[in-house]
């Protein structure tokens, strides 16, 4: 070997030591900022799994500042590639992809025999509006629709960046709407018994199309008989309730991410997730009404017991909000709708997790459901984390209360 050549593959290897070290340190500072409670499940599985994810988006940020490729493109390929995992079809179910109106579903259709006409379910996976596919669900929509008897279909909406609100939301309608309307013809499904759900952003698709459907009331087509939320998102403008400062650094959603997730939804511009966490974006006129139904003292007495501050009353910058403003509009907070349209919507099953920032979004709408004498079937984890729902049946990466929640969408769906 010439000197050259050696000088090469010398340099070479020095580039790829730095590189590691820095991939090496950027994680550890990241794990250093999480904070874990004990009262986690398997508290130690998901340091693991929170180290193995912050490895990625960090290499993922460098590809992107090389030039290389975008961040989420990069997260995206190495999810599909390593961590999603695709177990044999099992016995007494078809599944089958499909485009409704263009838009690519997956359609799990139970086997059995089944006399009269079967529930469906719409499901939207979550994923904060930019991650997460019909292939990321596919082992949970496999257990609902096997457990459950019932047919599931799985909806490919698109995703942000490349797509802005309302483009997921329209995707989801138009799935929604074309299962209602060949529902029995084409899966033996009754269309009056055809439930919407989805887990934390796919959750928010699911209250907000939900509420659009009401006040639209068209009559073409029969109304969602129930909404299945799972740690749904619900409303971008207070990041300081409760479970957002008690658990602002647990993962698998930290607090500035979540205010991240909706401005990639909205306009991508991540440079306002300051402002957003401070609350700045909002109206100092509109907040009297929001904290009719954002108050803390709307929730139960054990949300405090970690801990709690009073946030100050933000400083409003006009500029914030309007470029934002969709983000205050019901379509992308629902919580934030008035009653008349709530009052309009289906039967609600919910689930919260306590260690989740998303915890007080959905036990306040739950307040508000049950002030308007709405029914709801409500589902706390008191031990459970944001995501978990995404670790159902993924060999190692597997959490046992994954299988609590799904079962407990099952046992819901054998009520409708």
């Amino acid at each position: 070997m010439d000197i050259g050549s050696a000088v090469l593959i010398i340099g070479f290897a020095a580039l790829v030591a730095a590189l590691l070290l820095l991939v090496i340190g950027l994680v550890y500072s990241e794990l250093m900022n999480s904070d874990i409670p004990c009262g986690v499940t398997n508290s130690g599985k998901l340091h693991m799994v929170h180290g193995l994810f912050v490895g990625i988006a960090v290499v993922g940020r460098i590809l992107h500042r090389l030039g290389i490729c975008h961040q989420v493109s990069f997260i995206r390929w190495f999810v599909a590639c390593f961590l999603t995992g695709s177990n044999p079809i099992p016995p007494g179910l078809h599944v089958k992809d499909l485009k409704m109106a263009e838009v690519p579903v997956r359609v799990y259709e139970p086997t059995t025999v089944w006399n009269g006409l079967r529930r469906g379910l719409v499901y939207f996976h979550g994923g904060g509006w930019v991650l997460g596919s019909i292939d990321s669900v596919d082992e949970v929509c496999r257990h609902i629709a096997k457990e459950s008897d019932t047919t599931v279909v799985s909806v490919g909406y698109r995703l942000a960046p490349e797509h802005r609100y309302p483009a997921q939301l329209d995707d989801c309608e138009t799935v929604m709407c074309h299962f209602l309307s060949v529902a029995e013809a084409e899966f033996s499904v009754d269309s009056h018994r055809v439930a919407v759900g989805g887990d934390s952003t796919g959750a928010n698709l699911a209250v907000a199309l939900c509420q659009r459907l009401a006040r639209k009331e068209d009559g073409h087509l029969p109304s969602p008989c129930a909404q299945v939320l799972i740690y749904p998102a619900l409303q971008m403008a207070d990041f300081n309730l409760p479970s957002y400062q008690q658990n602002h650094a647990v993962p698998i959603l930290f607090r500035g991410r979540m205010a991240f997730y909706f401005l990639q939804y909205l306009s991508g511009d991540t440079s306002l997730c300051q402002d957003v966490l401070e609350g700045n974006h909002v109206p100092t006129e509109l907040w009297p009404r929001y904290k009719e139904w954002l108050s803390p003292s709307n929730l139960p007495p054990e949300c405090l017991l970690r801990g709690f501050s009073e946030h100050p009353t933000p400083e409003y910058d006009g500029e914030v909000y309007h470029m934002i403003k969709a983000g205050l509009e019901p379509e992308v907070s629902p919580l934030l709708v008035e009653d008349a349209v709530i009052w309009k919507t289906p039967p609600t099953f919910l689930l919260t997790c306590e260690y989740d920032v998303l915890r007080d979004d959905g036990i306040l709408y739950r307040k508000r459901l049950l002030d308007l004498k709405k029914e709801v079937t409500w589902k706390h984890v008191k031990d459970g984390f944001h995501g978990m729902i995404n670790f159902f049946n993924q060999g190692w990466l597997s959490f046992p209360c994954a299988l609590y929640v799904v079962d407990s969408v099952v046992d819901y769906l054998k009520t409708l």
